[in-house]
């Protein structure tokens, strides 16, 4: 790849990229941005209130609750008028401190409202006593911790009369663990002047280990309040995660629009010929336009990052969500054959995308599945919470190795036969797949890239089906498991056949279907990297990958062994089931597909079964 060819491509691509925006477009968009880094800080900073002035309210100046109204921006306040509150013109009145109350839903939530201001307000005015020891006597502080949770039943004969009861032990980061109703928490009380102060912790800090959950120390923008009197403590609430999600991908929207519009032009107008008859490779045509397009995605999260108090380490769980939005944005635009199926690639890769990353991060505070998005970096990073090497590269790698993927199946399609004929959308996918084929054993190799997708799949199917009960989340997960994997192994399969780039025939096709799968075998091994994280830790986590992974937690070698090399043997047979379908025809290709995933299915649910 030649760095001077690659820096003149973008050049070129930057001068006439941007001449092809409609200036509509580019109004609207530039207007978006502006509009949205604009509310980014109100929404984050808490300063925004949409729920400003929806009760209506009567009080007095002179009234002991007036200043309590008119600090909680709820309420509309104005003089009292008899007769007000019946008439409908206010659904709460102060009247000689008499709280009078439209009788009416509005009014009852204009009640618990007002009452929920007073307490705020009295809260606000002891916190500005010189003693608050006297002012709060009663402390909390809360950490939220991995917890290993085990039931220990005790039996009768104990002179401690502890028949009948059970306990549950919490771990720590020193590796003690406290016993007692409370998992491991503690309470200690002390007096000052005369005022008892009684303080509870709930667990340790984070354990040691690389993968576990941060501690959440105290409140901010993006959890609810962890320390101060019962009355201020609040749960974690994940609304911050959607403004994130928002002001990272919403501009890689408008980005990948403009990308993808000026491969659909290169391709419709035929301006790409010059490019292709430029003494340089596609590789570096490709990279030439991309840089362009990532460098602006950068700039705008570089700006985003800083403009929420972010660093270094929310650019790099960006970038390679970035790098994913611009791949896909890329085949799509070789893909698509106008405007009309352009915008329903993108529609579709943004709502995808935008799930992958977003779903996850909801629980950045409360659950170790978060680790899986990018994004759950980005809310530790301005939590100022430490993120382990691993965690990163788990959150990270499959996203940018899919990416790279994804643009090397573009390159395929890069050229005259494929970049200027009007072919359906399913044929293309199948060129795409196949172009990289060079033998029978390329099988292996491409389900071996399959993988990372394989991984996003799998590891999303496990965000989105965890919160269900495992009686019922369990079975959906390992069919879903077996059908993503089975496609994985037998697309480009079906894609070579139907090419001419395998030999027809049983022989041949059993041939490759073992390729397949061993491939598929020897790069799973390496979704073990979902243990770093404590994925293992969840039952949906440990049937998705220790399962398939063949380790089980099996004491006996023997037992290890055959669990070791039964996954090969499946996806062996299953892929030979698939490539036998796909030489055949694409009836009998959906037919073997389903006989593969149904004995997939039946495997895992065996297995799960066995090892428990």
């Amino acid at each position: 790849m030649r760095g001077e060819a690659l820096l003149r491509i973008a050049r070129w691509e930057v001068s006439s990229g941007a001449g092809g925006i409609d200036r509509r477009a580019a109004l609207l968009a530039g207007g978006a941005l502006i509009i949205l880094a604009g509310i980014l800080p109100l929404v984050v900073g808490g300063a925004a209130a949409p729920d400003a002035g929806i009760y209506r309210a009567g009080a007095s100046p002179s009234s002991p609750y007036y200043d309590a109204l008119v600090a909680d921006e709820r309420f509309a306040v104005t003089a009292p008028e008899p007769g007000a509150v019946s008439s409908g013109q206010l659904d709460l009145m102060i009247d000689d401190r008499q709280v009078v109350v439209a009788d009416d839903r509005t009014g009852q939530a204009a009640a618990s409202t007002f009452r929920d201001a007073v307490e705020s307000y009295n809260d606000r005015l002891m916190q500005r006593e010189p003693d608050q020891a006297a002012a709060f006597p009663v402390s909390v502080q809360l950490r939220y911790v991995e917890r290993d949770l085990q039931l220990v039943r005790r039996g009768g004969g104990g002179g401690d009369g502890s028949e009948g009861t059970s306990t549950t032990t919490g771990s720590g980061s020193d590796g003690a663990g406290g016993t007692g109703e409370d998992g491991g928490g503690s309470a200690t009380s002390g007096s000052s002047d005369g005022a008892s102060t009684s303080t509870a912790t709930e667990g340790e800090s984070g354990s040691a280990d690389g993968g576990s959950m941060p501690a959440v120390g105290g409140g901010s923008f993006l959890t609810g309040s962890t320390t101060g009197s019962p009355a201020d403590i609040s749960p974690p609430f994940p609304f911050v995660s959607l403004v994130l999600a928002f002001a990272f991908v919403v501009p890689m929207n408008f980005v990948i629009q403009a990308y993808s519009s000026s491969i659909l032009h290169e391709r419709t107008n035929r301006r790409g010929e010059l490019l292709l008859i430029a003494p340089v490779s596609s590789a570096t045509i490709v990279a030439g336009k991309t840089l362009p397009y990532l460098l602006g995605m950068l700039a705008i999260a570089a700006a985003t990052a800083l403009l929420l108090g972010g660093g270094l380490v929310s650019l790099v769980a960006v970038a390679p969500v970035a790098l994913l939005f611009l791949a896909c944005a890329f085949l799509g635009g070789l893909l698509a054959r106008s405007h009309k199926e352009l915008t329903f690639v993108l529609v579709t890769v943004s709502v995808v995308v935008t799930t992958y990353v977003f779903v996850p991060a909801i629980f950045a505070q409360v659950h170790p599945i978060a680790a899986i998005s990018p994004l759950t970096l980005v809310v530790r990073d301005l939590e100022g919470a430490a993120v382990p090497l691993g965690t990163a590269a788990f959150s990270t790698v499959p996203v940018a190795v899919a990416a790279t993927t994804l643009f090397g199946l573009g390159l395929g399609l890069y050229r005259e036969e494929d970049l200027f004929a009007q072919r359906p959308l399913p044929s293309k996918v199948l060129d795409a797949l196949a172009n990289p084929i060079r033998g029978r054993w390329s099988a292996g190799l491409l389900s071996a890239l399959s993988i990372p997708f394989v991984f996003v799949g799998e590891l999303l199917a496990v965000a989105v089906l965890f919160v269900l009960p495992l009686s019922v989340g369990l079975p959906v997960l390992l069919v879903l498991i077996a059908g993503i994997e089975e496609v994985a192994k037998s697309l480009h399969v079906y894609a070579g056949f139907r090419r001419g780039r395998y030999d027809p025939g049983l022989r041949s096709a059993l041939v490759v279907g073992a390729a397949s799968g061993g491939g598929f075998f020897l790069a799973e091994k390496f979704a073990v990297v979902a243990q770093v994280v404590g994925l293992s830790e969840l039952p949906l986590g440990r049937a998705a990958f220790e399962v398939s992974a063949g380790t089980g937690g099996a004491a006996s070698p023997l037992l290890l062994l055959g669990l070791l090399l039964a996954p090969l043997a499946l996806h062996v047979v299953t892929a030979g089931i698939g490539a036998v379908g796909a030489s055949r025809g694409r009836r009998d290709y959906a037919f073997g597909l389903l006989c593969a995933i149904v004995v997939h299915a039946a495997y895992n649910l065996v297995v799960v079964n066995a090892v428990g």
